[in-house]
C-alpha cells in the first residue's frame, strides 16, 4: 500500500506544481523584501542587494543606476507610497535568476501621486552567494 502511496504521489506532484528551490524562494523573497524596502526608504538594506552597475527601468523609459535610485528616493522625487504584488514567478539559470511580475504601485512622483498597474522583470546575479539586483523594467499593463 505504500508503494501504491508513493508511487501515486511523485506521478500527481508534477500535475499540481513542482516545489521551489532554496535559491528560487530566496529570490522571490529577496524580490518582496525589496519592494518593502522602497516603500520604507530603507536605503541601507536597498544598497546591499543592488549591483553596481545596475539598470534600474521605470515604465516611462526613465533609467536610472544604483545612485540615482538612492538619491531619488532620499530626496523625496521619488516615493512608493504602497506597492502590492499580485503575482511573482522566477527561472533559474545557473546563477542568474529572472523575475516576472505584476503589481499596483503607489508613488509620489515630483509631488504628484500615480497608482500604476505594472508588470515587471528584474535581473538577480548570485555573486559570492549573494544575489544581486542587476537590471529591472517594468510596464505599464493595458
Amino acid at each position: 500500500m505504500k508503494c501504491i502511496f508513493f508511487a501515486l504521489a511523485f506521478v500527481v506532484n508534477p500535475l499540481f506544481g513542482c516545489s521551489q528551490t532554496t535559491d528560487e524562494q530566496d529570490v522571490l523573497s529577496l524580490s518582496k523584501k525589496k519592494f518593502t524596502w522602497l516603500v520604507q526608504k530603507r536605503l541601507d538594506s536597498l544598497a546591499l542587494i543592488l549591483d553596481e552597475r545596475i539598470r534600474y527601468v521605470h515604465s516611462n523609459g526613465w533609467a536610472q543606476n544604483k545612485k540615482e535610485i538612492t538619491h531619488d528616493i532620499n530626496s523625496g522625487k521619488l516615493i512608493y507610497t504602497s506597492i502590492s504584488v499580485k503575482s511573482s514567478e522566477v527561472r533559474l539559470y545557473d546563477k542568474t535568476a529572472i523575475v516576472n511580475g505584476t503589481g499596483i504601485f503607489d508613488v509620489t512622483m515630483d509631488g504628484k501621486p500615480l497608482t500604476i498597474e505594472l508588470s515587471y522583470t528584474e535581473v538577480y546575479v548570485k555573486n559570492k552567494d549573494k544575489w544581486l539586483l542587476t537590471s529591472r523594467h517594468a510596464n505599464r499593463m493595458p
